[in-house]
């Protein structure tokens, strides 16, 4: 299964959280633009249809490159 680079999801979750943040504080129609392209896009790179179960594949993606970077040692 192809992925994407950890630094573009990482990208992506802290795009889509701060967009979601200034909407819910009445956000303007460029930010809703905004949102729904950052969506649409970390949408694709994780294999899912909507914006909270993108958000949880990427995090556990990050999650799985940081655990495989630094392996746990006894």
């Amino acid at each position: 299964m192809l992925t994407a680079h950890p630094s573009l999801l990482r990208e992506l979750v802290e795009r889509c959280e701060t967009l979601r943040r200034r909407l819910a504080s009445g956000g303007s129609a460029e930010t809703r633009s905004q949102l729904e392209d950052a969506s649409y896009t970390l949408c694709v790179l994780t294999g899912t249809r909507q914006l909270d179960t993108a958000l949880s594949a990427a995090r556990r993606q990050l999650a799985d490159e940081l655990r495989r970077e630094q392996p746990l040692r006894h």
